[in-house]
């Protein structure tokens, strides 16, 4: 800013030679008078240009900040944008899990529940064969009595 203002003065300056110049010019037609005076001119456009340069350079200054901030700002919403789509994923991962899960849950009662069912099978083959057994048992016993009352 300092810059600027100095670089202002400066034009001015030259521009208020540049008028009087012309004005020289005009009253006093000498040819170093006027040689002056187109360098003076020359001098006053460069300020002009320089002043003009000066203004947009502030601008640039000013701007170039929000500039930083808004780039910082771009980089952290990718980072989000990212870190939110491995959420998402880990989510959809957990909920396989939590299926998994729940499905081994099932699977673990099923199979303790055939357990008992093979076990329950078994003892029922076991009950069969003992109530036939003993069936046939009583059956021969009827008959020895008979046999034995028979020969009574």
């Amino acid at each position: 800013m300092g810059w600027s203002r100095h670089t202002a003065t400066h034009c001015s300056t030259l521009q208020h030679s540049a008028t009087h110049c012309n004005t020289l010019q005009h009253t006093a037609p000498l040819q170093h008078t006027a040689t002056r005076c187109n360098t003076l001119q020359h001098a006053a456009t460069l300020c002009n240009t320089l002043q003009h340069t000066a203004t947009h350079c502030n601008a640039l200054q000013h701007t170039a900040p929000h500039c930083n901030t808004l780039q910082h700002t771009a980089t952290h919403s990718n980072t989000l944008h990212h870190t939110a789509t491995h959420c998402i994923k880990l989510h959809h991962i957990a909920t396989h899990c939590n299926t998994l899960h729940h499905t081994a849950t099932h699977c673990n009662t099923l199979q303790h529940t055939a357990t008992l069912y093979n076990t329950l099978q078994h003892t029922a083959t076991h009950c069969n064969t003992l109530q036939h057994t003993l069936l046939n048992h009583e059956v021969n016993q009827r008959a020895v009595l008979r046999d034995a009352t028979k020969r009574l």
